[in-house]
């Protein structure tokens, strides 16, 4: 480096760290194995620029990678560790500005490793972002659109970058490039040497439009393009014929619905929404654990218009999943949002943060569908991710809602229309160890109306704001639509069609099963909090409590139980000690601790009880199947491997879409083999050669896996019921049948002292109810009335033979 390019670095040092902070993307680059820090690293950054230079200097400090700005001894030869693919434009129009060395530096590197085999370097592409702020159209930008304009930018055009957004910068490392592959591939000539520049340009081109997002468009522009919009003008015409009215008439009522709808994206209000929400998360949570984001920025860098849908648990959802998506180095997306948040001064802000409302229904209302539709299809024609939520509203027992199928359903018509961009649905789990509304949850089930959001809600939900632990946000697989539709349905592209998106035969069933794959992707990708896990501890417990040192035994237990029967490979489960998880729960107030002369009891009140069985719904699934493997054990003095084996098949298969569960057979077959081994491993169980399983009597675990056994016990419960009672009443109208069954559990949820709500839903009965005659396990006679099977008559014996003496009893009475 030349004394003058050290005296400048110095002097730079010092401002850039009072104006420069950034976040870095991802900032976990040193331990991702993406980088090997025991081999030779250069970087690659878009300009040759001091600021850039010294930010990237303090970004690899903050990392444990390599300075930058260090040179790079290979053999006897001196290289720059950083190569710039572009130079600052001249500051006056009538210079020429120059070229870097980047091609000159590429070739040289390449030279290195055809002359040295052992020469294995890596190239780290290190996109640098100013900001994130959006290109604006033409005839809509501004002052601060032309000074965020980062296009090789002169020195004093980069003053102004660095000056205004300096606090926003981020610095995303990419996967290293390996020289050595480069070489041997493909050469080391001035070609590959051109061939690696143009890539790196492409590269980080993609990346800015991931992080910004495409042009951005003004809402009367937006309402132009929906007016000249084929289907729109169609859809009027036909409201003013049909209403014998005027289509001027129409048109307006059109733009009313349109403002009504449509978002306002500012990005100084995502700017702003930035800075208020890190201070709110540092006061509400202890962290935020974010899981896999690497495969959405992936995504989005290949060009893919992502859709993120989450589940709902809190209002919550909005803005911690927008914040994680920003800090991830992504253009946060437009978000549908119930109409019931359009209340000042609540409404406003949320549109200019990107949210466009959506009515609870359109039914009966032609002129609104239309305009949602195709405003929804302009935003994926444009290239704007979208988030929305396919439960509709908030869950309010803490397992997944079923689906409603409306957005999932116009997405695909977007497809129709004939949309080329590929759309990629990110599925995502929300959990938190404390939902702020969960309360008011349990009085809406108990039939208090539900309240109306407010400016009064909202203030008195700030003044009652205190630490809730850890917020969990965990990105699902991603499912490409496009290649969902080529499997699933032939010659699907026939049905396209620009001017009127058609409805064809085959879109209900399609949209219904890519509904339950986007629930359960979620729930593969379950975040296991300690909360959750204490909750269903607990709630197994006799009288809800357990000693102390019990308790965290039981914790361990089930914890090791993840570990060596995991449920998914997207699962994320704590990776503490069992003490370590009830002390953290206790500091949140979650149970109550009493002491005897023997030590300490943890236990749940009444209120706690209902509180803390929302958290145990929220990871339900994840136990289901060991515990199905550890109640058959319990219930059968030795059984085969295969008929255990069968058994928790058909139990799963039967609960499936009851707790969104993803395991085909020969899943199940593999976990349950796990967890026999992982049983045996711990003396828990043992197995003869001929291949029978049967529980140990005296083991150190007896505690724990009777209480594992009892994770599905209110679930095998709910089951018994709808069988024993089809069995007794059939034949029998599907309504009395469902109503019949919802007396029975509130019967049972009296005699047994169940509070689950969903233990009393009709809806969730009457999915099982469904599900049994899609399995031909009941069946329909010719007067529509339902009927047992002979298939039915098997997965009794086997239910029945799982449920306690006193609960078959009260439903034979």
């Amino acid at each position: 480096m030349s004394l003058l390019k050290a005296l400048q670095y110095f002097l730079l040092k010092y401002p850039l760290k009072l104006l420069v902070r950034s976040k870095i993307v991802p900032d976990d680059v040193a331990t991702s194995r993406t980088i090997d820090t025991t081999r030779p690293i250069f970087y690659i950054v878009r300009h040759q620029s001091a600021s850039d230079l010294l930010t990237l200097q303090k970004a690899c400090r903050a990392v444990h990678l390599p300075d930058p700005l260090s040179p790079v001894v290979i053999g006897d030869k001196t290289f720059d560790r950083t190569l710039c693919l572009e130079n600052p434009s001249p500051v006056l129009p009538f210079f020429k500005k120059t070229k870097t060395t980047a091609i000159a530096q590429g070739l040289e590197l390449l030279q290195a490793h055809e002359q040295d085999e052992s020469l294995d370097a890596q190239l780290v592409p290190v996109n640098l972002n100013w900001g994130r702020v959006p290109t604006k159209e033409k005839n809509d930008a501004n002052v601060g659109t032309v000074i965020a304009d980062q296009e090789s930018p002169s020195w004093l055009r980069k003053f102004f970058i660095v000056l205004f957004l300096g606090r926003h910068n981020f610095v995303r490392f990419s996967q290293a490039v390996q020289l050595r592959y480069m070489a041997d591939k493909h050469g080391s000539d001035e070609e590959t040497a051109h061939k690696l520049v143009r890539v790196a340009r492409f590269h980080f081109h993609r990346q800015t439009v991931a992080a910004t997002g495409p042009r951005l468009m003004h809402r009367n522009q937006m309402f132009n393009n929906l007016l000249a919009n084929p289907a729109v003008k169609k859809i009027i015409e036909d409201e003013a014929r049909s209403k014998g009215v005027t289509e001027e008439s129409v048109k307006k009522k059109a733009l009313e619905m349109m403002d009504e709808i449509a978002g306002d994206y500012r990005d100084s209000m995502i700017r702003f929404g930035e800075r208020v929400l890190a201070k709110l998360w540092n006061r509400l949570y202890d962290d935020i654990e974010v899981t896999n984001a690497q495969r959405v920025r992936e995504v989005a860098q290949e060009g893919h218009e992502i859709i993120y849908v989450p589940c709902h648990r809190s209002h919550m959802d909005y803005l911690l999943l927008t914040y994680v998506i920003y800090h991830e180095g992504l253009v946060t997306p437009r978000i549908a949002a119930g109409i019931n948040l359009n209340f000042w001064p609540a409404g406003p802000i949320f549109r200019k943060a990107g949210a466009f409302f959506i009515r609870r229904s359109f039914k009966g209302n032609r002129l609104y569908s239309t305009i949602f539709r195709e405003y929804l299809g302009l935003l994926f024609e444009r290239g704007y991710s979208v988030k929305y939520y396919t439960e509709g509203g908030r869950s309010r027992t803490g397992r997944l809602l079923q689906p409603k199928t409306g957005m999932l359903a116009m997405t695909i018509q977007s497809l129709l229309r004939g949309v080329d961009r590929p759309l990629t649905l990110v599925p995502v789990y929300l959990g938190y160890e404390h939902v702020m509304e969960v309360g008011t949850y349990h009085k809406e089930l108990s039939g208090s109306q539900k309240k109306n959001e407010s400016v009064f809600g909202v203030l008195k939900a700030i003044k009652s704001l205190r630490n809730y632990g850890k917020g969990y946000v965990n990105f699902g697989e991603p499912i490409n639509l496009n290649q969902f539709l080529n499997d699933n349905v032939e010659d699907w592209k026939s049905a396209i069609d620009p001017i009127d998106p058609q409805k064809p035969n085959w879109l209900t069933p399609t949209v219904n099963k890519l509904a339950n794959n986007v629930m359960t992707s979620i729930n593969q990708a379950t975040a296991v909090s300690g909360n959750a896990l204490v909750a269903m501890v607990l709630h197994q417990a006799q009288n809800k409590a357990l000693p102390k040192v019990e308790l965290e035994a039981q914790l361990d237990f089930f914890l090791e139980t993840l570990n060596k029967a995991p449920y998914s490979k997207q699962i994320v489960f704590p990776q503490q000690s069992g003490r370590d998880l009830l002390a953290h729960v206790i500091k949140l107030n979650k149970v109550s601790v009493t002491q005897d002369s023997f030590g300490d009891i943890v236990s749940l009140d009444e209120k706690a009880s209902l509180e803390m069985g929302y958290y145990r719904n929220n990871i339900v699934q994840v136990y289901l199947l060991p515990s199905l493997v550890t109640r058959v054990l319990l219930r059968n003095s030795k059984i085969a491997e295969t008929e255990l084996i069968e058994q928790v098949q058909a139990l799963m298969a039967l609960i499936k879409p009851d707790l969104f569960l993803w395991q085909q057979d020969k899943d199940v077959s593999k976990q349950v083999k796990q967890t026999l081994a992982w049983y045996e491993e711990l003396g828990v169980a043992k197995h003869t050669k001929a291949g029978f399983w049967s529980l140990v009597g005296a083991n150190a675990y007896v505690t724990q896996t009777r209480a594992m056994a009892e994770v599905c016990d209110e679930t095998l419960q709910r089951l018994a019921i709808i069988i024993n009672l089809m069995g007794r009443l059939s034949p029998v109208a599907k309504s009395n049948f469902e109503e019949n069954v919802v007396s029975i559990a509130k019967r049972l949820s009296v005699l047994n002292d169940i509070n689950a709500p969903e233990f009393i839903d009709k809806k969730a009965q009457a999915v099982l109810i469904s599900h049994m005659r899609e399995l031909g396990l009941i069946a329909q006679n010719d007067e529509g009335k339902l009927i047992t099977t002979e298939s039915l008559g098997h997965l009794k014996t086997i239910v029945n033979n799982l449920i306690d003496i006193e609960v078959l009893q009260s439903i034979a009475r």
